[in-house]
């Protein structure tokens, strides 16, 4: 696309054409886009894909899982009948900004933001999400942590556009949870991101757990060490469970925010209070 083209396509092979053609800027709900071009305004060429009926809706699949619609907004989450163990998403998609921006912002486009604050990405990596990216060459899937890989990176391809967001049916088992600290209640970038699910077993232990951390390091963290170390517990020595060498892997900045140390501290509490939300659910 030539530098200054602005074009909405009707049809998904359209707008695989335009990427195909030459670099452009995606544009779906626009709640990033904009605000970063209020100083300064970059010579792109926009590919809105707002237009594009394959890319709405959340639906699940004949084998059970569930797909969300890149285009899919955050209000389409809130109001869809979902199983419990996407509660955490749901949960995820009331902190996003307010009512203004549900209704705009869009799934797809908070992970290919790759924000490290991005609410999506820690109860998405909770439910296994993989991200279905498709091109003139074909449609390629990959699980969401394979997907964004740190601040503003992803894996997405300029010929790609990111079309779904699929959840596999034993992901949609249990319940989840997602909690989130910031400076004040809404409205507000989070310090640090929880989100699980959690699965009990038929004795009262714990049959399966996924936990991810966001806004502690370049990209949302999957917390694998604890998952394996809680299968098999009771769960009432779920929260009990984590030990700081589970969290590790983070990776927290100082910011305007809060700085690391205070980041690493909030993230073991939030896990906790999470496995302990999970396991009284």
């Amino acid at each position: 696309m030539a530098v200054g083209a602005y074009t909405r396509p009707t049809r998904l092979p359209d707008a695989l054409a335009a990427l195909r053609d030459g670099p452009c800027t995606v544009l779906a709900g626009g709640t990033d886009h904009f605000p970063a071009r209020v100083t300064s305004t970059p010579d792109e060429a926009i590919l809105d894909i707002t237009a594009l009926p394959e890319l709405r809706g959340i639906r699940r699949l004949s084998d059970g899982g569930l797909t969300i619609g890149a285009c899919a907004t955050w209000s389409a989450v809130i109001a869809a009948d979902l199983p419990s163990a996407c509660d955490g998403l749901k949960a995820a998609a009331r902190e996003v900004g307010g009512v203004q921006i549900q209704n705009r912002g869009t799934v797809g486009g908070n992970l290919c933001n790759a924000s490290p604050a991005a609410d999506g990405v820690p109860p998405l990596l909770s439910l296994d999400a993989e991200v279905e990216l498709t091109s003139l060459d074909g449609v390629r899937r990959l699980p969401l942590d394979g997907f964004v890989l740190g601040n503003r990176r992803t894996t997405r391809r300029p010929d790609e556009l990111l079309t779904a967001i699929r959840i596999p049916p034993a992901a949609l088992d249990g319940t989840g949870r997602f909690l989130k600290l910031g400076a004040r209640r809404y409205l507000v970038i989070s310090i640090v991101m929880v989100a699980g699910t959690l699965v009990r077993a038929a004795d009262d232990t714990i049959a399966s757990a996924r936990l991810a951390v966001g806004a502690c390091s370049a990209a949302a963290l999957r917390l694998r060490e604890l998952e394996a170390a809680l299968v098999g517990r009771p769960l009432a020595e779920a929260a009990a469970t984590v030990t700081a060498q589970h969290l590790a892997g983070l990776a927290p900045i100082d910011d305007v925010r809060a700085d690391g140390e205070y980041r690493c501290e909030a993230a073991a509490v939030l896990v906790r209070r999470c496995l302990a939300d999970l396991a009284a659910a």
